[in-house]
């Protein structure tokens, strides 16, 4: 469900968190290489992480899955927690980083609000163009991949809420075809509309339902029985 990166995208702030001081520097030696990207901090562990992302409001984090004090699950969990994300400017994406892949603990911070995973040997072009994509608020993983995860890490599902019922039958449609994994390119041709309106629908979409990005449509769609 990626679409292209953004050629002409702003400067992207990363925060990289990882206990191992010799991949944090050679991650950070590749970030920084890229046009338009600056690691502006790095953290050995959960609980600094979300200290930094709150002092440092980073666009994208890239967080390690397994470490020590807290992991990077929790605190993935605690910077997506309701309060923090009310007192951000602009909201921030989370990569996780794993060795493993389809890692149950990568399903789990997806659905607490990471943008999807990147494994620890990943290329640097790879890296590149995962922070630009959830940059724009898309996933990292292939739909047959982010659906694998959330069948797993949703074996019951609730009703929808209320919320779910004010979607008009365009946006039941593009909501749909999000959970699918097309692209606005793809939905465009699917619902007769031009790019321009899908965009409207998806936004209008996640204001309805009070989520942040599409891969978040996606988590909603498991939890509540809907794709």
């Amino acid at each position: 469900m990626t679409e292209p990166p953004d050629a002409t995208a702003a400067d992207i702030d990363v925060l990289l968190i990882d206990d191992q001081q010799l991949f944090r520097e050679g991650v950070r030696v590749i970030v920084d290489a890229q046009p338009g990207m600056r690691v502006v901090g790095t953290a050995a562990d959960g609980r600094e992480a979300i200290r930094l992302v709150d002092d440092l409001a980073p666009d994208v984090v890239l967080m390690d899955i397994r470490m020590p004090e807290m992991d990077g699950v929790e605190a993935t969990r605690q910077i997506f927690a309701p309060e923090r994300v009310a007192r951000r400017d602009k909201p921030v994406r989370v990569i996780v980083l794993t060795t493993f892949n389809l890692d149950d603990r990568a399903a789990a911070a997806i659905r607490h609000g990471a943008s999807g995973f990147l494994l620890k040997d990943t290329t640097p072009a790879q890296l590149r163009d995962a922070i630009r994509t959830v940059h724009t608020g898309n996933a990292v993983l292939a739909p047959q991949d982010l659906t694998s995860l959330l069948d797993h890490e949703f074996r019951t599902a609730s009703r929808p809420p209320a919320a779910f019922s004010s979607l008009t039958d365009k946006e039941r449609e593009v909501f749909s075809a999000v959970v699918r994994g097309l692209t606005n390119t793809e939905i465009s041709g699917l619902v007769f509309a031009s790019e321009s309106t899908v965009k409207t629908h998806v936004g209008g979409i996640l204001r309805k339902l009070g989520l942040r990005d599409r891969v978040q449509i996606v988590v909603f769609a498991y939890e509540h029985g809907l794709a």
